[in-house]
């Protein structure tokens, strides 16, 4: 979840400042570009996320089945500047990503209730 919310964070400063030059890709506020998506591209976000989640957990799909290897949750053994070379600093950069990821979950939550009270975005807001 927090991985999630770091990327949705992410998303809702991108979608305010940058706008694609085509039809439909002209909302201004993250939550309304949200809505104006047709159904089957959200179905098809959907069942394109849960392919890979299954993809990537070898078909196992419960939390029973996927840690039983000794796995830990998180772990995709995606590592390509080396980074976990080191017990020590592999410690310390999940205790980062989960601190980050804590205040990820906290601004999220944030970012949508402001728009939804305010109905500015938050970028507009923080010039103003």
């Amino acid at each position: 979840h927090g991985r999630i919310c770091m990327l949705g964070c992410l998303g809702f400063w991108v979608q305010e400042a940058v706008h694609l030059p085509l039809p439909g890709f002209d909302a201004k506020l993250p939550l309304d570009a949200f809505f104006t998506v047709p159904t089957s591209g959200l179905w098809q976000i959907f069942f394109t996320l849960g392919g890979i989640e299954v993809l990537s957990n070898g078909g196992k799909i419960t939390p029973g089945d996927m840690f039983a290897d000794g796995r830990s949750p998180g772990d995709i053994n995606f590592d390509p500047l080396n980074l976990g070379g080191d017990d020590a600093a592999v410690r310390r950069f999940e205790l980062a990503e989960l601190k980050h990821s804590r205040l990820a979950m906290i601004g999220l939550g944030g970012l949508v209730h402001q728009e939804i009270l305010t109905k500015q975005a938050t970028l507009e807001l923080l010039k103003s």
